[in-house]
């Protein structure tokens, strides 16, 4: 499962294509400058990154069905550690009652 978006990258102000890679139950994250051409830069994904990737995965699992609950409680356990380690406190979610 692919999952792409661009954002713009920190240290240069260039806009960058970005994909997260699942295979074999684990990610990989891409980026590249150029729309067409091969993925050939690989990074380490921040908060940000994985919140992306969980937002378009919450997204397909209402649209299609495609994606399974497990892999997004996977993405939301690996940013809740993240935000752990750099010492983020998780965000406030609205109550429904």
């Amino acid at each position: 499962m692919d999952i792409e978006w661009t954002d713009t990258d920190p240290n240069t102000g260039q806009r960058r294509f970005l994909c997260a890679e699942r295979f074999g139950g684990k990610w990989t994250f891409w980026f590249k400058y150029r729309r067409r051409g091969e993925w050939t830069h690989r990074f380490r994904p921040s908060v940000v990154a994985w919140e992306s990737v969980l937002d378009a995965l919450e997204r397909r699992s209402q649209r299609r069905g495609v994606v399974s609950e497990a892999d997004v409680q996977q993405v939301r356990k690996i940013i809740a550690q993240k935000r752990a380690r750099l010492g983020e406190p998780e965000p406030e979610t609205a109550d429904d009652d």
